[in-house]
């Protein structure tokens, strides 16, 4: 993750759309009180459950939706689907920030599978919050380090015997071919939560072709984001559970 517990300095020349789709009350006039005061997001909506979220969505096109996993009517993971999986003819697609009350929750999981762009703890401090928003809006993915091991390791726990997810590694596997040697080891280490830096120092590389290399990966497998390589690297079986 790139932003979260800095100082969080807006970027120039950009305003970022925000949705925030809660089923609690107290907690969207919240969130759109502390965000609407910042100069470079723009909170153009609000919507109390997923149904009434993505109908929001449709009409207002926003950058970002900030989106509660649990909620009436529909919930956060289905609304999240139907946004970043849009039927013929809805060609908006949103980046998706889910919001939870855990650490590490199995709704986030499959919500990050769908393409969200990461997730929020609803308790964490403002700062976190503003620059969730904008890293998202930026295109990277909210996953800290420590975060996306912990994101492994829940997920290797609650994985481990069950098979392939979905029947998806073969195809998985067969996309995985489609890299270079160099490109499967910046994957791997993306997706054991290392950031650029840390990729950089271990591969003796410079930064900026570790980002090089991460681009045409995402671009090769068709990923959004790191959120998605985790994933994609465990189905594909280039990281199994118990790896360390």
């Amino acid at each position: 993750m790139n932003g979260i517990g800095t100082s969080g300095v807006p970027p120039t020349g950009r305003v970022t759309r925000l949705v925030i789709v809660d089923d609690q009350a107290m907690v969207r006039a919240g969130f759109a009180a502390l965000l609407a005061a910042q100069s470079d997001i723009d909170v153009v909506g609000e919507a109390p459950d997923g149904a009434a979220g993505v109908e929001l969505c449709r009409r207002v096109h926003p950058d970002v939706v900030l989106m509660d996993v649990r909620m009436p009517r529909l919930d956060g993971l289905e609304a999240a689907e139907r946004l970043l999986d849009p039927p013929p003819g809805v060609t908006h697609r949103p980046k998706v920030l889910m919001l939870t009350t855990f650490d590490v929750d199995d709704y986030v999981y499959e919500a990050l599978r769908l393409g969200a762009s990461g997730f929020l703890l609803k308790d964490a401090p403002p700062a976190d919050l503003i620059a969730a928003v904008r890293v998202v809006a930026e295109g990277e993915a909210l996953l800290a380090p420590s975060v996306t091991r912990r994101l492994i390791a829940e997920f290797a726990r609650q994985r481990a015997g069950n098979g392939p997810l979905r029947g998806q590694a073969p195809a998985s596997g067969l996309r995985l071919k489609t890299l270079t040697e160099r490109e499967t080891e910046v994957l791997e280490l993306v997706a054991r939560g290392r950031s650029n830096t840390e990729i950089a120092e271990i591969l003796v590389l410079a930064e900026q072709t570790v980002k090089t290399h991460v681009s045409r990966v995402f671009a090769k497998l068709g990923l959004r984001d790191r959120a998605q390589a985790v994933v994609f690297a465990y189905e594909s079986g280039l990281v199994a559970p118990g790896d360390h």
